[in-house]
């Protein structure tokens, strides 16, 4: 398994993210120290980011919160509680407590807890300057360049990720964490021979651990080899019953193979053991997916507004617009859509306590959506002006989920219009969603690019991933003969 904090399942290249020449001044140190006087605290803040790395990502959390109870002015604690918590009550709570105690820390723990900050206030500028102000102070701190490469692939940054992970395996070539988090960016790119090997190796570096075993299964099953995923997805649970996510890694597999009973049945396992409630609810959308992919959208319509009803009703409001927005998805009429939508937009100004990265990130599906249903609807007044906002709004971030979002939309209002060339400069900025796939395959053989449409037909025909956007367009486009 791999997850960042702020986004998963969400694929993507090129993260605009420049390594500034701050000319910060390099530590003598090695690694960045922990501002306590509490060899407790100190411990347990080492202990969860151990856990992190191993993708305890709950685990990691309780580790942290037992260390700002043993010293309540450990700052880089709370932002990391801030930076992996579901909670947004506690995130927002976090957040402000790791700004007030932060210029009680060292230069480089200020950096980290700028980091964190910044970008959860959507200044993804300030933030990035601030992470790799970081790294350039401790350049030989291979957790921090682990941490910095893990957050850019959750943010589509796969290539500047890259350049981190090598960085850190350069340090030390047996670095389980950057090792496992590589193999991921082979697999997007479906070198899938790389991919497997250093799978072998993470595996063989910790065989008492599930994560490993997890990560080959969710490999193995990007690569097509579902029957292999799901034996390790088994081995991981095996060696431990609670890694609730090699749980869900079984439903996904069971989904994306075409057996969504038995995927249902594995869901509901992964939902009664779910550490948090926003797992929960996203459990209970990935069983709503099921619904979706059988073509049963009554049940899968019963099953979103569940989610949403219970997300509103527990403060997790980030979770109640996701459920609208997969509603808008998959309606056939756009009027319906389009309302869903709004419910979606609606629900993440409920409260405060979203994030402003998370709810920029996820206003820009809405947008993207909107753009696209009310075009089709034939309401070309909405569709431009909803496409001004998410314009304004990608030009005024280096958020890479945002930018995909308009360039989705952009690309797919040109290619209605049948600018092929224009729509191509768009939608290859957003090439790893499964609708714009689809789009590109159609755009390259209009514009009689043989090359690039037989490398975006494979990738079309390729992507197993457990999305809404895969459930929608694969299966269909799996069934078509090929454009070439």
């Amino acid at each position: 398994m791999r997850r960042s904090i702020c986004a998963v399942l969400i694929l993507g290249v090129c993260f605009v993210a420049p390594v500034y020449a701050h000319h910060v001044k390099q530590s003598a140190s090695a690694s960045m120290p922990v501002t306590t006087s509490s060899a407790q605290a100190r411990a347990l803040y080492e202990k969860g980011m151990q856990d992190y790395e191993n993708l305890y990502l709950e685990r990691c959390n309780d580790d942290w919160r037992a260390a700002v109870k043993a010293d309540p002015n450990l700052a880089v604690a709370w932002a990391w509680i801030a930076f992996n918590s579901s909670d947004p009550k506690e995130v927002t709570a976090a957040r402000e407590k790791a700004k007030s105690l932060a210029s009680k820390a060292t230069p480089g723990e200020q950096l980290m807890v700028r980091w964190v900050v910044k970008v959860q206030e959507g200044d993804f500028i300030g933030g990035i300057s601030a992470m790799n102000d970081m790294l350039e102070m401790y350049p030989k701190d291979k957790h921090l360049l682990y941490l910095a490469g893990n957050w850019l692939m959750g943010e589509n940054g796969d290539e500047q990720a890259q350049h981190f992970f090598q960085k850190a395996l350069g340090i030390d070539k047996n670095f389980p964490a950057a090792l496992n988090d590589l193999a991921y960016l082979d697999a997007r790119n479906r070198k899938f021979v790389d991919a497997f090997a250093a799978m072998d190796r993470y595996v063989a570096m910790l065989p008492t651990e599930p994560n490993p075993q997890d990560s080959y299964g969710e490999l193995l099953r990007m690569a097509g080899n579902f029957e292999g995923s799901l034996q390790h997805y088994h081995a991981a649970l095996k060696i431990d019953p609670d890694f609730v996510t090699s749980q869900l890694g079984l439903g996904d597999t069971y989904a994306l193979m075409g057996n969504q009973e038995q995927a249902r049945v594995e869901y509901d396992k992964a939902i009664r053991f779910a550490h948090t409630e926003a797992d929960r609810l996203s459990y209970n959308m990935q069983k709503g997916l099921t619904w979706v992919r059988d073509g049963k959208f009554a049940e899968a319509d019963k099953l979103f507004l569940e989610v949403a009803e219970t997300g509103h009703a527990k403060e997790q409001d980030l979770q109640e617009a996701q459920a609208y927005r997969h509603m808008a998805e998959y309606q056939p009429e756009d009027g319906a859509s389009l309302k869903y939508l709004q419910s979606a937009e609606d629900a993440l100004g409920h409260r405060s306590t979203i994030s402003k990265s998370d709810r920029d990130e996820e206003l820009s599906r809405v947008l993207r959506i909107r753009t696209v249903r009310a075009a089709r609807a034939g309401d070309a007044a909405l569709a431009g002006k909803t496409l001004k906002q998410l314009e304004a709004m990608a030009s005024g971030t280096r958020n890479r989920v945002i930018q995909s979002s308009y360039h989705g939309a952009a690309g797919t209002l040109l290619m209605d219009q049948k600018k092929f060339d224009e729509a191509i400069a768009h939608l290859e900025e957003d090439e790893n969603n499964p609708f714009t796939m689809e789009l590109l395959v159609q755009a390259y053989y209009q514009s009689n690019q043989s090359d690039k449409l037989a490398e975006a037909e494979a990738r079309l025909r390729g992507t197993n991933v457990p999305t809404i956007e895969q459930a929608l367009v694969v299966p269909a486009a799996r069934l078509r003969r090929p454009e070439m």
